[in-house]
């Protein structure tokens, strides 16, 4: 049995920043709590490459695996495959919406 969310928040930048933000691995820990180990190629998101993160959670320092699989940059979609502790997996889809010139929706699912 699966379980599929799309939540989606409405951002006050514009969708190019927001964009930049999600497919610029460094930039990870600037917004989320986590490091980035590597990336495989280097470089921004690109189909095929495979990023590893660390975080901490509970007190211990977890390791977590994104392997990209779409990068639509002219839509602003990405799609990754997560890969967790204990055995999670997760297929996410980001895209992003310009609203207005200042202004863009995100949506996870």
């Amino acid at each position: 049995m699966g379980l599929t969310v799309c939540p989606a928040a409405i951002v006050a930048a514009p969708v190019e920043v927001v964009w930049g933000n999600l497919v610029q691995w460094e930039r990870y820990s600037e917004w989320a709590d986590v490091q980035v180990e590597r990336s495989e190629p280097e470089g921004p998101a690109t189909v095929g490459q495979t990023i590893y993160f660390t975080g901490k959670a509970f007190g211990r320092t977890l390791h977590f695996i994104f392997k990209v699989e779409e990068v639509n940059p002219e839509r602003h979609q990405l799609g990754l495959h997560a890969f967790f502790p204990w055995g999670l997996q997760e297929k996410a889809h980001i895209a992003c919406y310009p609203i207005d010139a200042t202004t863009c929706r995100v949506q996870y699912g």
